[in-house]
């Protein structure tokens, strides 16, 4: 308290270890992770809660479990600890130029040309900013990024879940890739209800495009015969062209498909892919991250 009895307005230090505590719900525990010692944790405790004029945990056989208070502080602490953190690394930029790692995950299809494209662009206004790039599938460049493994990720399609923040990098337009002499290679455009009794060849089941190919099939009214998986699109591309199947593969500007593939276009509401960027929004990112999201997001 102040002399005047006012609450002395919490630190992004009391956030951060009331933030703690709520999710371990042991003092013991909470001081470890923490690196600080169980009194001061038990001061910073009493001290929010003589703040807030309220109890914020139930004591429950040795643990302390959030009570409605605490969860409606919870909430709150989060947020404005994440805002703090974030101003704190947004004045620290103001004093050092722009530096440091980028960590950034992809599909392995976006290796080919988006990736390279946005990196060289960002390193000429950036010199000094390093990447350090990663390839799996959708899922898991997801999941890369919740665990602070990376910065930022590009994938497709947006995922489902809302713990990542998805910006739109580029729609894709999706076509039926047949074989050079298949009876749909003629066509000017095709169904996909057309290619029910096909082969599909497709990515494995963690990848994105497969996601897509499951949710156009069933809307087409039909499940896919799969006879051939890949974690690789060109390798789908390939073994397209060798008359083993079809595939539902996205139509690029200057795409790296080999000879013998031939991409019809789908008719009806045409079939698209959103591409884009994930970051996590409780996270307060790097000025160089910050700056590379908004480069790829304007570009």
């Amino acid at each position: 308290m102040t002399a005047a009895g006012r609450p002395v307005p919490s630190t992004s230090d009391d956030l951060a270890r009331f933030i703690t505590l709520a999710e371990t719900e042991h003092m013991t525990d909470a001081a470890a992770a923490l690196r600080i010692t169980q009194p001061t944790l038990s001061r910073t405790l009493a001290r929010l809660e003589a703040d807030i004029g309220a109890p914020l945990f139930d004591r429950r056989h040795g643990r302390l479990v959030l009570n409605a208070s605490g969860e409606i502080y919870l909430d709150h602490a989060r947020r404005a600890h994440a805002e703090l953190e974030a101003a704190r690394a947004q004045i620290a930029d103001l004093r050092s130029p722009s530096q440091g790692t980028i960590r950034l995950s992809f599909l392995h299809s976006f290796g080919v040309a988006l990736v390279p494209r946005l990196v060289s662009g960002f390193r000429e206004r950036e010199p000094r900013v390093t990447f350090e790039l990663s390839q799996f599938a959708a899922g898991t460049v997801t999941e890369r990024v919740l665990a602070d493994e990376a910065d930022l990720a590009i994938v497709s399609p947006r995922p489902a879940t809302s713990a990542v923040a998805f910006g739109l990098l580029a729609v894709q337009r999706l076509a039926l890739a047949v074989p050079a002499g298949h009876p749909l290679a003629e066509r000017a455009s095709v169904h996909l209800s057309e290619a029910a009794d096909a082969d599909f060849i497709t990515m494995h089941p963690e990848f994105g495009l497969r996601r897509i190919l499951e949710e156009r099939c069933a809307a087409a009214g039909f499940r896919p015969r799969i006879a051939f998986e890949s974690s690789e699109s060109f390798t789908v591309a390939g073994l397209v062209a060798a008359g083993l199947g079809v595939a539902l593969l996205p139509v690029d500007e200057d795409p790296l498909w080999p000879p013998g593939l031939v991409l019809v276009p789908m008719s009806g509401p045409a079939p698209t892919r959103e591409v884009g960027l994930i970051w996590r929004p409780d996270t307060a990112l790097p000025r160089a991250v910050r700056a590379f999201r908004d480069y790829a997001l304007d570009a």
